[in-house]
């Protein structure tokens, strides 16, 4: 399906949502504000963004599910925004550019087709959502959100790994 991207519509008039600045245009990110993590999409035209979705859910129920930031695999999907972000609020936030020079729309549009319906792998550190979204709009794969967590994960297992030697220590006292 080819997707004309001249027009541009609002993917939800309810009030009730963040008011994203500025419409969303092809190519641009979406962030995508759930309860315990943020999910990326990107937005392909006339209302539509294209996103991965846990393989073994059904398209209404993948859209909201933490299950999926636990699953190895993933499907492509083109879906409506405003179905996607459901009662959940969303921004363009195409905080990258500054960094990385996206591609011209027309490429961006196009990649992003061919992997419709398309099962890929999936990894919450190195090839999640975000990664997802950032290699189609500037051909590199990148995420804030995994650097985080990786970071998180690191200093964690530093600080575990320090109480694990004071509490040996003490028990090895002889008194």
């Amino acid at each position: 399906m080819v997707l004309a991207y001249g027009a541009v519509r609002m993917a939800s008039n309810d009030p009730n949502l963040l008011d994203p600045p500025g419409t969303p245009q092809p190519g641009d990110l979406i962030e995508i504000f759930r309860p315990a993590y943020q999910h990326w999409a990107l937005y392909l035209g006339d209302g539509y963004i294209i996103n991965l979705t846990p393989v073994d859910e059904s398209q209404a129920v993948a859209i909201s599910s933490v299950k999926s930031v636990f699953s190895r695999k993933a499907v492509v999907r083109m879906q409506l925004l405003k179905e996607v972000v459901g009662d959940d609020s969303y921004r363009v936030n195409n905080k990258y550019d500054d960094n990385h020079t996206p591609l011209p729309v027309d490429d961006i549009i196009q990649r992003s087709q061919v992997l419709i319906g398309q099962e890929v792998s999936y990894d919450l550190l190195g090839s999640n959502c975000e990664h997802f979204v950032t290699l189609l709009r500037y051909g590199e794969g990148v995420s804030e959100q995994a650097t985080r967590a990786i970071s998180l994960v690191t200093a964690a297992a530093s600080a575990f790994s320090v109480l694990g030697l004071i509490n040996t220590r003490s028990r090895n006292r002889p008194f």
